[in-house]
């Protein structure tokens, strides 16, 4: 036997002997409720992550586990539907992405697992009592800590240097964005930066809020708090960012690759493959409220350096030596 086949069977063995006892009985169901559209072009990544994380994990789509994914985008509506759907089939352990999912499926279902990903402030959404031991049905990952909050504007000022006015866009019913608008308001006369709030809760809104904003003066910049919506509309808002001259740093890197200044945030995928090992110990026996939140264990930032060339930015080494990427 292969040295490497060797280390792969005996990761795979040292899970408890529950899972892998049933042999050919009928596989464990996991759904997946993501609060994306399918079609989004950051999903294929996400997914294959996921399902790296559970196969590392000992879990195998086709072999052992059957995944069931709906994808609802940020349809109240639809995310209901789909949620009430993935109850009826009865799964194992539900993956679940967004607040607005989360929330959602909270209401529907008070037994069936939940293991989250991509959540602000899972103890002001009310998803866990404390971040040790969250002591519902649901645990999972969280994105951000509210200081980021500081952070963001930071950058903005190390980038960006004559930005003397700061447009916070979010959308208000998240709760983890109050948070961090709290933050940077308190922030902001630090770095010598006027806060406008920008909340959004419609591609129209965007736009007109936005370019209101950009008319109002010429030192201008904007950070974009990341949520289904910004996300879903990641490339009008560059877009626009660009036509206004309106230095950006946003909360994902969806938004750098898209042309965005910088970006400085979660790795997604990152977070899906990682949940990969609460799926296999919640088929194992955990119970989720037992399961500690995790947090981020490292942001990342990206740079686009043709995008900062076209605002006649020059970003100092000492930034650039602490990018995790630089988009040329």
């Amino acid at each position: 036997m292969r040295r490497r086949e060797f280390i792969a069977g005996l990761g795979a063995a040292c899970w408890p002997f529950s899972l892998h006892a049933q042999g050919s009985t009928q596989p464990r169901q996991i759904g997946l409720l993501l609060g994306f559209p399918q079609a989004d072009p950051l999903m294929p990544a996400n997914l294959a992550a996921l399902k790296e994380g559970l196969k590392a994990a000992g879990l195998e789509e086709g072999r052992n586990i059957k995944i069931e994914a709906r994808w609802p985008g940020i349809d109240a509506e639809a995310t209901r539907t789909f949620a009430r759907e993935l109850i009826a089939l009865k799964p194992d352990v539900i993956v679940a992405s967004t607040n607005q999912v989360v929330s959602i499926l909270m209401q529907e279902t008070q037994t069936v697992p939940i293991v989250f990903v991509y959540i602000g402030d899972p103890i002001g959404s009310r998803y866990a009592v404390t971040l040790a031991r969250p002591g519902k049905n649901l645990t999972g990952f969280a994105n951000f800590e509210a200081p980021i909050g500081g952070k963001w504007l930071e950058l903005l000022k190390e980038i960006a240097p004559p930005t003397k006015r700061i447009g916070y866009v979010y959308h208000p019913s998240a709760s983890p964005h109050l948070e961090f608008l709290e933050v940077i308001r308190k922030t902001a006369p630090l770095f010598g930066l006027e806060l406008t709030a920008i909340p959004v809760t419609s591609r129209a809104e965007i736009e007109r809020d936005i370019a209101a904003f950009a008319t109002a003066g010429s030192d201008g910049g904007i950070v974009v708090a990341p949520h289904a919506l910004t996300l879903g509309a990641s490339g009008v808002i560059v877009e626009l960012a660009t036509r206004h001259r309106l230095p950006g740093v946003y909360g994902d890197r969806i938004f750098s690759q898209r042309g965005g200044l910088l970006s400085y945030g979660i790795n997604p995928p990152d977070q899906l493959r990682r949940a990969g090992s609460y799926v296999r110990r919640i088929l194992d026996g955990d119970k989720p409220g037992d399961l500690p939140v995790q947090l981020p264990i490292k942001y990342e930032m990206i740079i686009n350096m043709k995008t900062a060339k076209a605002f006649g930015l020059t970003p100092p080494p000492s930034l650039l030596a602490r990018a995790d990427d630089i988009i040329e």
